[in-house]
């Protein structure tokens, strides 16, 4: 089992330079885990790719129902003390302490890409090439 950030699932969704990385992780890795909050961060990257135009509402819409359907069973609640004593401690927002609070509840590693999460707790978040 893996963490994996909001970060690492739109990468699996929508093309770019870190697609191929996300897809060789599921395929190697492909017991993911995160905070129930990835709903919503993905819906806000993709309300923002519906912004910009480089979704129609169709596109958006199944993306977050196939995500979710990769995640089902895996969503977890995290210790809000431990979140906040993370943010404090490292500087992070509270939105990535939790996938990094989880990350530690379960023993396993935190799949992301994010240099501030990388720098502050390098002992549990490795990036997307490294896990």
């Amino acid at each position: 089992m893996i963490v994996v950030d909001t970060n690492v699932l739109a990468y699996l969704y929508l093309p770019g330079e870190h697609t191929a990385a996300a897809e060789a992780l599921l395929a190697r890795q492909p017991d993911w885990a995160a905070p129930v909050l990835w709903r919503s961060e993905l819906r806000n990257v993709l309300a923002g790719c519906l912004r910009r135009g480089l979704l129609t509402f169709e596109q958006a819409s199944a993306i977050q129902l196939e995500a979710q359907e990769l995640m089902q069973g895996a969503e977890h609640e995290v210790d809000s003390r431990q979140v906040l004593q993370f943010a404090q401690r490292s500087g992070c927002s509270a939105y990535d302490c939790e996938f990094v609070a989880l990350a530690q509840q379960l023993g396993v590693p935190l799949a992301t890409m994010d240099g501030q999460v990388l720098r502050a707790f390098p002992d549990i978040a490795h990036s997307l090439e490294s896990v």
